[in-house]
């Protein structure tokens, strides 16, 4: 069984990384699944946080606070546990004929930690402004689909991802959540 939704994962696989392929995606691909090492997206970043700090009331405090904390514990979890648990190969190290867009990387595969880190802010913000959900799933799942594109990730290991990511923005939001509950009870009681 494990055979077989593999060779489909394997499948899937080359579909996205070589029948998808195109030049207009060898350019942009790469560009969105690196965005996160380019300066003036790191700066951009930091200022709509600073933004939503500022001028985002309550809320907007609420989810840059909870945005810091969830990637931090995405991240760590996807990164330096759960990797090592499955210790998988990324394809562009464990098959042949792979068409290999960006740096293969020295991590393991499984989960996409971009897949991870996106998807579990898309939850964060998308619980807090729910109106904007879409738009941020949408960059999560477009972030994501860059993986197997450049060569670094299997559909498997962006779909596991998708569920930690928004699994760890959920487990986060509760946490928050409950400790709002007991500082709130606890100031009525003082």
């Amino acid at each position: 069984m494990i055979e077989f939704l593999y060779s489909i994962d394997k499948a899937v696989f080359f579909f996205i990384n070589h029948t998808l392929s195109n030049p207009v995606f060898d350019v942009v691909m790469p560009f969105i699944t690196n965005l996160n090492q380019i300066l003036w997206v790191k700066i951009l970043v930091l200022l709509l946080w600073l933004w939503l700090m500022i001028k985002g009331g309550k809320t907007g405090r609420t989810v840059g606070i909870l945005l810091i904390l969830t990637i931090i514990f995405s991240d760590q979890l996807s990164s330096h546990m759960i990797k090592f648990w499955f210790a998988r190969i990324r394809p562009c190290g464990a098959l042949q004929g792979v068409r290999e867009l960006v740096g293969c990387g020295s991590g393991y595969s499984f989960p996409s930690s971009h897949a991870v880190n996106n998807f579990a802010g898309a939850t964060v913000i998308s619980y807090y402004y729910r109106k904007q959900k879409w738009g941020w799933y949408g960059f999560a799942s477009l972030v994501a689909f860059t993986r197997p594109y450049v060569g670094v990730h299997y559909p498997s290991d962006i779909l596991g991802g998708a569920i930690i990511g928004t699994g760890c923005g959920y487990i986060m939001i509760g946490v928050w959540t409950f400790a709002e509950k007991r500082i709130a009870a606890f100031r009525i009681n003082l």
